[in-house]
């Protein structure tokens, strides 16, 4: 994994001067390179903890006799000493230590400089590696000499979206909303999504599974719930979903009118309603089942909920690779990254050998040509296709079998591919005030540039400040102070940003836009026009 490293001071570059400039004036660059800036604050968005807080206590050996005894001068160089030792714990996946995400938090000292109680709140409660961050928290305050005795409590911050726009009430406390699909029937996608969810929640994340199959829902005969219709809450007129095993569901199946028969326009409608208007409460991951193909179910689901990730389900047939290379596409288009490939039904062992009865090839076919960085391989099973027809999935009826690891594998990757991409997100463009710049770090990029605020708000191309029919510019270019600073900057989902601006105007800025920016810097311009970003 890269590391990400502060730079010192020294490698900061000055005040970016605004990238348009009165027809007098030469225009100098607005945007230049920073990649040496800072990105240890960057990082306060990665892995988490258990979901309910629990409390670890260790007692610390008494000093040998005739030690030296050493101690901290004051609660707050005790302080700084158990910071420098915890930041000893570097995250795996971003190389950056724990002090530094943000992750301790509530530290307290005894007067008799001899306790050490802090409590590390994390974001995600599926952590792969929770169990050698808590033994190193431990290990690492225990080592200091005046420490007696070390009580570190486990927490995980509340669910919430990393996403700006005004969210449906329903989704407004789901932390990730992870897509399964497959763009083609048959291959296993519903079995995938199921088996997924079970294994993120048997990790410790609080998860829910929405099937968006309208047509031929699956989720009713894959799980058993004992309440198997769904009920609306009379007084808030929400859908309140079925639990089964801990895990909330909504499917059309438990709406009790079995499979629909209705036009395109009105399945939209209904997914919307029972997607949005359910009260899912605080989630860590809900798991969509898609539907097959690309049609208005799938761009209505990407429109409506901020999908964090994508896992796309594949059979070794060249015929489900083109049907799912299609699926691709339209994530893609829809700043949907993709995360992972399974390819179900790969193959099965006998007598000693491994077979391939329909061939190889499929999914790493996949992973090659779209760059989607693991790949998952799921064997022919009668027991996990009986799972499926039993109501019990089959990570629940055998979770130490070989199918649940590979799920469990698949979990991992998940919880650590949504911990990067809301971390990329979060950081992805911020104000930093000490150069008066705008930052930006487009995700899957390495490269970090500056913006001159005057210069992004000059460029806004919607409809408030360019005419839609004539395509003049409506606010001129001296219309913006020089001085203007973004009060507010937030993300949008994986494709752009809202920037709120002291005047009270709210600007969805795309990363394309931003990087078209960037990248006419050495284009000559004698006259003030609003550079388009068409």
């Amino acid at each position: 994994m890269r590391s990400l490293r502060a730079a010192p001071a020294s490698f900061l570059a000055p005040p970016a001067p605004p990238l348009l400039l009165p027809p007098s004036t030469p225009a100098p660059r607005g945007v230049f390179s920073a990649a040496a800036a800072a990105a240890a604050a960057a990082a306060n968005q990665t892995h988490a903890w258990c979901p309910s807080p629990r409390r670890v206590v260790r007692l610390r050996r008494p000093a040998r006799a005739g030690a030296a005894p050493s101690s901290a001068a004051s609660v707050e160089d005790a302080k700084k000493d158990v910071l420098v030792a915890l930041s000893q714990i570097i995250d795996p996946d971003f190389g950056t230590d724990i002090v530094s995400c943000g992750f301790v938090k509530d530290l307290e000292i005894s007067e008799a400089l001899e306790e050490v109680s802090f409590r590390l709140e994390l974001t995600t409660p599926a952590c792969p590696v929770k169990d050698m961050f808590e033994e190193k928290a431990n290990e690492v305050v225990a080592a200091l000499p005046w420490v007696k005795k070390v009580n570190v409590t486990m927490s995980a911050q509340p669910a919430q979206p990393a996403f700006a726009g005004e969210l449906p009430e329903g989704l407004q406390k789901i932390s990730n909303i992870i897509a399964v699909s497959s763009c083609k029937g048959g291959v296993g996608k519903s079995t995938v999504a199921v088996n997924l969810a079970y294994t993120l929640a048997g990790m410790g994340a609080r998860v829910g599974i929405f099937d968006a199959d309208v047509f031929g829902p699956s989720l009713p005969t894959m799980v058993s719930p004992e309440n198997r219709l769904l009920v609306m809450n009379p007084e808030s007129r929400t859908i309140l979903p079925t639990e089964y095993l801990g895990v909330k569901m909504v499917s059309f199946g438990f709406a009790g009118q079995g499979r629909a028969i209705m036009r395109g326009p009105m399945v939209s409608g209904v997914i919307n309603q029972l997607l949005t208007t359910t009260e899912w409460g605080e989630l860590d991951y809900l798991v969509i089942d898609m539907p097959p193909g690309t049609g208005d179910i799938h761009l209505t689901l990407c429109q409506v909920a901020p999908l964090t990730a994508a896992v796309i389900v594949t059979t070794p047939q060249k015929l489900a690779f083109i049907d799912v290379a299609k699926g691709v596409r339209m994530f893609s288009k829809l700043k949907v990254p993709c995360v992972a490939v399974v390819e179900n039904m790969c193959y099965f062992d006998a007598d000693g050998k491994r077979f391939y009865p329909f061939g190889q090839g499929s999914g790493a076919q996949v992973v090659q040509q779209f760059g989607i960085p693991h790949l998952f391989d799921l064997p022919i099973r009668p027991t996990l296709s009986a799972s499926g027809d039993t109501g019990i999935p089959e990570v629940v009826a055998d979770p130490q079998g070989d199918v649940a690891k590979t799920f469990q594998n698949l979990g991992v990757c998940v919880v650590q591919q949504c911990a990067k991409i809301r971390q990329q997100v979060s950081t992805a463009v911020s104000y930093d005030r000490s150069i008066r710049a705008i930052r930006v770090k487009v995700p899957d990029s390495d490269e970090e540039f500056l913006l001159h605020p005057a210069t992004v708000r000059r460029n806004d191309r919607s409809a408030q400040s360019v005419d839609e029919w004539t395509g003049e510019q409506k606010v001129q270019y001296g219309d913006i102070p020089e001085d203007i600073e973004p009060e507010e900057i937030r993300p949008m989902g994986n494709y752009a940003v809202s920037i709120t601006w002291p005047d009270g105007f709210s600007q969805i800025a795309p990363y394309d836009q931003l990087e078209m920016l960037e990248r006419l810097v050495d284009v000559p311009r004698a006259k003030t026009a609003v550079i388009s970003s068409s």
